[in-house]
């Protein structure tokens, strides 16, 4: 145990996933409130074809790049749900159906094209960013996404009040100067580049979990909007702390799918013993019915 603890790969790849799972509970959390949690999982495989775009551009399978595509799809699939919903009749969830499935096919589409051109060398890491293959990231790996965590929780910290005022209160908040349409895209703008950012360790289709599951768990243990973001970045943390001991202790078992499954196991202790969980309400049903 002490030999993995210690061990230089385990350690990298440890620091970055606790990292975007802190940050991604966090910046979740505000989505899951706001009822917005499916655009990220669009968004999430939105991004796919971004990166293989940016790789057909760069020629090289470059950190910084990928996730600069990644980005600018991400952002682009958000305006075209945004464009959908408001210029026709159709409803935010065929819309999000829609964006997903169009521009994550568009990914393997051009995914086929790259790898089947000898144009393209080094297409192979490419389909990493599916399912995530965290045990390959690197320093350059894990100083994105310090860097791109610290940016979001930096941001989310100086516009607090306002993203509390605007999430419980957008009436109030309108009243009072808040544009409610700029904290709605800085909330998903920070959102899209924490999922820009941490495809390469969990992947386009398993990322939104991380932005997802720490919400949920933290809303389960407290009412208290401070707690509740505290709880979610804590629990996604240890998860990824977890899940990366296991993938690195075990053989073939792939991080990303090993801190989803510890995340999913939180998820089910906390809707059975949580303040708010299944056996305790039913332990509260029962009190009550002997009461009466």
């Amino acid at each position: 145990m002490i030999d993995i603890l210690s061990g230089y790969t385990f350690l990298i790849v440890a620091f970055g996933t606790v990292i975007l799972a802190f940050a991604s509970g966090i910046i979740g959390t505000v989505s899951v409130i706001k009822g917005q949690s499916l655009i990220g999982d669009a968004v999430g495989h939105a991004t796919f074809p971004g990166i293989v775009i940016a790789f057909m551009l760069v020629g090289i399978r470059d950190t910084l790049s990928l996730a600069l595509g990644a980005l600018i799809l991400g952002i682009v699939a958000f305006l075209t749900i945004q464009l959908i919903t408001e210029h026709s009749k159709i409803t935010l969830d065929s819309a999000l159906a829609l964006v997903l499935s169009s521009f994550f096919g568009l990914g393997m589409a051009l995914m086929s094209f790259v790898q089947g051109n000898p144009d393209f060398d080094g297409t192979q890491g490419l389909s990493d960013y599916i399912f995530g293959q965290a045990a390959y990231m690197l320093r350059s790996d894990v100083y994105l996404i310090i860097a791109a965590s610290i940016l979001s929780l930096l941001i989310f910290s100086l516009f607090y009040q306002q993203i509390k005022i605007y999430i419980f209160d957008p009436i109030y908040s309108r009243s009072i100067g808040i544009s409610n349409p700029l904290m709605n895209f800085m909330v998903l703008a920070i959102t899209i580049t924490l999922i820009a950012v941490g495809l390469k360790a969990v992947g386009a289709i398993l990322i939104v979990n991380l932005l997802i599951a720490p919400a949920v768990i933290g809303q389960l243990w407290s009412d208290r909007f401070l707690n509740v973001l505290l709880i979610a970045g804590t629990t996604g943390a240890i998860a990824a702390f977890i899940g990366t001991y296991i993938s690195t202790a075990g053989d073939d078992i792939a991080t990303g799918p090993a801190i989803i499954l510890v995340l999913s196991a939180f998820v089910v202790f906390s809707m059975l013993f949580s303040r708010k969980g299944l056996l305790r309400r039913s332990i509260q049903r029962r009190k009550f019915g002997e009461s009466t």
